[in-house]
């Protein structure tokens, strides 16, 4: 269990609750798909339904918007211990996508295992979405 109390999702969720072992366990696996990914091509497509939600563990990601004009608008960016996508798997259709700067390690996390940490550590949900919508704000 020892690369989930290390994760930087853990870390920041720890400034806002003690995580029990059984919180630590679920993290643990919500960080079992590990995937790279290479700066410059998209992760997740504004309008794309049914995708996965990741945990980003290293490198630097942007989310932007597409424009009527056909521009971007950067909307935000993302470091390591932030969700990408969480929003969009809880509303079932993204309304932005991500992009990474850089090259990125992110642990994919669907909805269905997503759902199922909600449903067991209803504490956990809460520092997440508290975690999200502080990132949001």
């Amino acid at each position: 269990m020892a690369s989930a109390e290390l994760s930087p999702l853990t870390r920041k969720l720890s400034a806002f609750v003690a995580l029990s072992e059984v919180e630590l366990a679920v993290l643990e696996r919500l960080h079992q798909r590990r995937r790279s990914f290479v700066a410059g091509r998209d992760m997740v497509h504004q309008g794309q339904s049914s995708q996965a939600a990741y945990i980003l563990s290293a490198g630097w990601v942007c989310s932007y918007k597409l424009q009527a004009d056909g521009t971007r608008q950067i909307v935000d960016f993302q470091v390591p211990g932030d969700f990408l996508g969480l929003r969009s798997v809880l509303l079932r259709t993204s309304d932005h996508s991500f992009e990474p700067i850089v090259d990125i390690e992110a642990a994919e996390v669907l909805t269905s295992d997503l759902l199922d940490a909600f449903a067991q550590t209803p504490r956990l949900a809460t520092a997440i979405l508290w975690a999200a919508s502080r990132d949001e704000a």
